[in-house]
């Protein structure tokens, strides 16, 4: 028998990559979870971190109408630290909404507020929360000084400052919460993408038994293998470009990164993380087997690796442990490129983890494959 050619057998990993393609988008199943369960967790979280912002719901209730009451909703309109509610204006249903939750802190400025006392205007605002309030009342209290009254009272009454505090700029970028957040959601994508999709496909080939007649020709497992992976790579890259897109509309993430460089970086988590897919779903004879490793494989890197908790969060040696987990790299990677522009080349401890990874993985997958 003729042995076949590099070019004929390149030529089997291309009709398998298109065959295993086209199966993905007849699949309804398959685009769901591939291409919109991913975006639900993106609106989910990045809803959530969009509105991590320090902000306090308040009530104001006034019996003046002087001009620094005026000021102050004024200033209070434009601002977005204290969120005025204007249903609310007298003090009982003000009570009855912190008692509920709804509010954290009520402002009341009485009628004499504003007017004049020892040669200059002066007041008192009181600011009333609840005993499970506390905390937010009183940075509402704090901040109401020093963001509305001490310019005030600076204006009214010139004081010296021996002790002051002055502002400097780091160059440095830092990261926003949606910025961690979205980082571990594509190392979640590419977990789902890679994992899931195997251990789902293999044991239903395997039943029908397509794999066992595959068997039977010249294919070979490398051939099977890098056509899976070039799909994978293929969808796994529309699937994080999606995501990518709807975070910079909706979420305004900014991409600081080189984005031919990140590329290249999440198409090796996807070959890496489609490794372990391969060998879980490749040895499985059926769902029974391949769903219980799975999940015993996927939850810990779900939840430890930073994924939809930052590990800096983490005692110090829990986030030694996970540093070495395979997904942990890939999220610290993605976040290094997209949000602090570093090159590949500034990513030596991460790549040398996944390489490792990707050498382990692999020989396993190739050792532990059944075709049937």
């Amino acid at each position: 028998m003729k042995k076949m050619s590099m070019r004929t057998k390149l030529f089997t990993v291309w009709v398998f990559f298109v065959t295993n393609f086209k199966r993905l988008f007849r699949d309804k199943t398959a685009i769901f979870f591939t291409f919109l369960f991913p975006l639900i967790f993106l609106f989910v979280f990045g809803g959530i971190s969009g509105h991590s912002g320090t902000s306090f719901k308040v009530a104001v209730v006034s019996s003046t109408d002087s001009q620094y009451y005026k000021d102050f909703v004024t200033s209070a309109g434009k601002d977005k630290i204290l969120k005025i509610d204007s249903k609310i204006n007298t003090l009982k249903a003000a009570k009855e909404a912190m008692t509920r939750g709804q509010l954290d802190a009520t402002i009341i400025f009485p009628a004499n507020f504003g007017q004049l006392k020892d040669g200059h205007p002066s007041g008192q605002a009181e600011v009333l929360y609840t005993q499970n309030g506390a905390q937010a009342g009183q940075a509402v209290q704090g901040f109401l000084q020093t963001r509305y009254f001490t310019p005030v009272n600076a204006g009214i009454i010139k004081t010296t400052t021996p002790f002051v505090a002055v502002p400097k700029q780091l160059n440095d970028k830092s990261l926003s919460s949606f910025d961690y957040t979205f980082a571990g959601l594509l190392g979640f994508a590419i977990l789902g993408a890679g994992i899931f999709g195997p251990i789902n496909i293999f044991p239903e080939l395997k039943k029908m038994g397509i794999l066992r007649r595959l068997h039977t020709t010249p294919l070979r497992v490398w051939q099977y293998f890098l056509s899976i992976m070039l799909g994978n790579a293929v969808v796994g890259l529309m699937t994080l470009g999606v995501m990518f897109a709807v975070a910079m509309t909706l979420f305004h993430l900014k991409v600081v990164g080189n984005y031919f460089e990140l590329a290249i970086f999440l198409v090796f988590s996807i070959v890496l993380i489609l490794g372990i897919g391969l060998s879980i779903g490749g040895w499985a004879k059926n769902e029974r087997q391949a769903a219980p490793l799975a999940n015993i494989v996927v939850f810990p890197m779900m939840f430890l690796s930073g994924t939809f908790f930052p590990r800096f969060a983490m005692p110090i040696w829990l986030q030694s442990v996970t540093n070495f987990f395979p997904l942990t790299p890939v999220i610290d990677g993605a976040r290094l490129i997209a949000t602090e522009g570093k090159h590949l080349t500034q990513l030596g401890p991460q790549l040398g983890i996944m390489a490792v990874w990707m050498i382990v993985v692999y020989f396993i997958a190739f050792r532990v494959f059944r075709w049937e």
